[in-house]
């Protein structure tokens, strides 16, 4: 079974625990998931026996190719992302009393249709839960609020900010960053992390997004350990309530891997909840070493 995306459909809708997971997509194969997601339903039972087509006419208009080698370019990016991986932490709605890590790939079979200038893909059998039937910790966003971006971690960061849109601001320790952006060893320095990353993301996200958005750091000591966003919608883009999934936590919520009644009792004045889980998970640790 096949499906093709209509274009007034382009609301992408994922998992939170799928929006901070640990991967590295390159700025095309994120356009080229986004654009798949896209033409799930998240309101009935999907099976991984259902294919989404994508073409390469619809991703240059999305900036994802440029016009004069678009076919070419979808080949290789379908080839790519074959071969990606995902860390998924914890459940598709936050259920669950301990973190599981699932170690999984996007898609499980993609079809080039090499005459046409189309692929179609197969989600994985694992990812499907993180993309339909949805009832709690999730995130939603208008895939046209990506489409223009250049880098690979302006998407990222747009998605980790769209989680908070409630709030308005973001704070995020930069180990855990550097985690689910699968950075390894590229830029150690702080000073490279911002020029590389930082900077690019945040100009992507001004630029192309419905949001605008700053930034600075916090200091634990002498080293800065945390990123802080704060964002607004951009005048005239305010989204609609029905956009936004404005549903309370309740204490069993999951977040970054622990309940949320958990956090809260255990929080320091002025910790956010990033930092209460990175501090539990530093004295499990420990506490498995002794």
């Amino acid at each position: 079974m096949s499906k093709s995306m209509p274009p007034s459909t382009d609301l992408v809708v994922k998992s939170n625990a799928l929006i901070e997971a640990a991967h590295s997509l390159t700025v095309a194969e994120s356009k080229l998931i986004l654009a798949a997601i896209a033409q799930v339903r998240r309101d009935e039972v999907i099976t991984d026996d259902i294919r989404y087509t994508v073409t390469a006419n619809a991703l240059a208009d999305m900036g994802g190719f440029k016009a004069n080698h678009e076919y070419r370019a979808l080949k290789q990016a379908s080839a790519k992302l074959w071969e990606q991986t995902i860390r998924i932490t914890e459940y598709p709605n936050g259920k669950g009393a301990r973190p599981r890590v699932l170690l999984t790939r996007w898609v499980q079979s993609i079809l080039y249709r090499e005459d046409e200038g189309a692929v179609e893909i197969r989600f994985a059998k694992d990812v499907l839960p993180y993309l339909s039937q949805l009832t709690a910790e999730f995130s939603q966003y208008r895939l046209q609020n990506v489409s223009g971006m250049t880098s690979s971690y302006g998407v990222r960061l747009y998605e980790l900010l769209v989680q908070w849109r409630s709030r308005g601001e973001r704070e995020v320790e930069i180990d855990w960053l550097r985690y689910i952006l699968q950075l390894e060893d590229k830029y150690p320095s702080i000073r490279d992390l911002k020029r590389r990353v930082l900077e690019p993301a945040v100009s992507d996200v001004n630029e192309h997004s419905d949001l605008t958005v700053t930034w600075g750091q916090r200091k634990t000591g002498r080293r800065v350990t945390h990123i802080q966003f704060k964002f607004s919608p951009k005048k005239g883009l305010e989204v609609p309530i029905a956009e936004a999934h404005t549903e309370e936590l309740d204490s069993d919520a999951m977040l970054f891997g622990y309940p949320k009644y958990l956090l809260d009792n255990s929080a320091r004045p002025g910790e956010s909840y990033e930092t209460v889980a990175h501090r539990l998970r530093t004295k499990r640790d420990a506490t498995k070493k002794t």
